[in-house]
């Protein structure tokens, strides 16, 4: 098909020649020192477009002549930024297959390869990632001391260009996960710290956060590290629930005294002192530093609507509020009475009203609850012995011995 056209083509030449050039019978005239040359307008004008042509296939050749040594520096910089580049994915494809030693000997290798350019421009972002691989396979082989060489020599040319920009932002986030295999909290805290923050609030710089600060014993920040993870979605709901509640525990568990667990309680996230679980636990805290009154007003706001809650959160409610109940005020008794006529049923509600009777001197009221609560196996044995005390307090008061006896023997009888 190909052919046929040309040749169209070249007939249709032909005749366009034989139709322009076949009647010109003009001359051309040149003048030179007195003498006429006269030449057909035909002939001269063939001469012309073949000299147009010579000339122009002459400053070709010149320039393809002239341009070999340009032509060959860059063959051979094409040739060695290919060797490069194929010397790279050999140094990935070991990593990714576990053979470290031999990606960390390919990746200096293409390094190698690419600083022996000198005539051409460096490729800073490939120069950071096959530092990066080199350190990467270093860690990976145990040897810190090459690791970190490398991984220093990735961020410093990182921060000579803004095209490598991006490969310095994973070079800071690897060496935090590595400072956190190392069990350096510390470091990779600081690392992360280096981070723009925009690549701070990312998921994945927030888990590393997040490990980070744990290692370092920094449970404040860990557990707002981990409520920004939880509002990214970064873990499934009960999972972020759990994990927060964890830290909460933690954070609290760190507190010396009293006034450090309340300006622990205030620096909490709303949503935190919201979970009666983390409240219960800070109430039990602070019952055990003597701060009973704290204790209360901690868990007031959740007595005052126990029945909106399921019967996990109002056992641990419950086992909470006899921690607290020493020196529990008459304002409290509707709200406990109430409770307890709501749920019958549960030994833990009953304990704690019980408890607070006990504690305002209505030993008529208390006795019942008291008396349910002890003889429930699923309590725990603390709150079943404080149960138990109570009801020997009771027959004390009664000058009952028989049954004081009783119920201490119960009492220490409890694992």
């Amino acid at each position: 098909m190909r052919f046929a056209i040309w040749l169209v083509l070249l007939f249709s030449v032909a005749v366009l020649a034989a139709g322009t050039l076949g009647v010109n019978d003009g001359l051309a005239s040149f003048y030179w020192s007195g003498w006429r040359f006269d030449v057909s307008l035909n002939l001269f004008l063939l001469a012309f477009i073949g000299g147009c042509f010579l000339i122009v296939s002459v400053i070709q050749a010149l320039d393809a002549l002239t341009g070999l040594p340009r032509r060959a520096m860059e063959w051979r910089t094409s040739r060695r930024d290919r060797g490069a580049q194929l010397a790279l994915r050999e140094a990935l494809a070991h990593y990714f297959s576990g053979r470290y030693s031999r990606a960390q000997k390919a990746a200096q290798h293409a390094l190698a390869i690419q600083e022996s350019a000198v005539e051409s421009e460096p490729d800073l972002q490939f120069a950071v990632l096959g530092h990066l691989l080199a350190a990467g396979s270093a860690h990976r082989l145990q040897d810190p001391a090459s690791r970190d060489q490398a991984l220093q020599q990735a961020l410093r040319l990182a921060n000579e260009s803004n095209a490598a920009r991006a490969a310095g932002e994973g070079a800071r986030l690897l060496a935090a996960e590595w400072a956190i295999d190392d069990r350096d909290g510390a470091r990779a805290l600081a690392l992360l710290a280096e981070l723009p923050v925009g690549v701070a609030r990312r998921t994945h710089a927030l888990r590393l956060r997040l490990q980070a600060s744990r290692l370092a014993r920094l449970p404040v920040d860990a557990l707002k590290t981990a409520r920004l993870l939880a509002k990214h979605q970064g873990f499934s709901s009960n999972a972020a629930q759990g994990l927060l509640r964890s830290l909460a525990f933690e954070t609290l568990d760190g507190t010396r005294d009293a006034d450090q667990l309340r300006r622990t309680w205030l620096q909490f996230d709303p949503l935190d002192r919201r979970d009666p679980f983390v409240a219960s636990h800070a109430a039990v805290r602070a019952a055990g530093f003597g701060a009973f009154d704290d204790a209360r007003g901690w868990l007031r706001p959740f007595w005052e609507q126990l029945a909106t809650f399921d019967a996990d959160a109002r056992r641990v409610l419950s086992l909470a509020l006899v921690q607290a109940s020493p020196g529990i005020g008459a304002d409290w008794l509707p709200r406990l009475e109430a409770a307890a006529s709501a749920h019958p049923r549960e030994s833990a509600v009953a304990l704690a009203v019980g408890c607070a009777l006990f504690e305002r001197e209505l030993f008529g009221k208390a006795r019942p609850l008291l008396t349910h609560a002890s003889a429930d196996a699923d309590l725990p044995g603390a709150a079943r012995r404080q149960a138990l005390r109570n009801l020997a307090a009771l027959a004390r008061r009664e000058g009952d011995a028989d049954a004081v006896l009783r119920h201490l023997e119960s009492a220490s009888a409890i694992p």
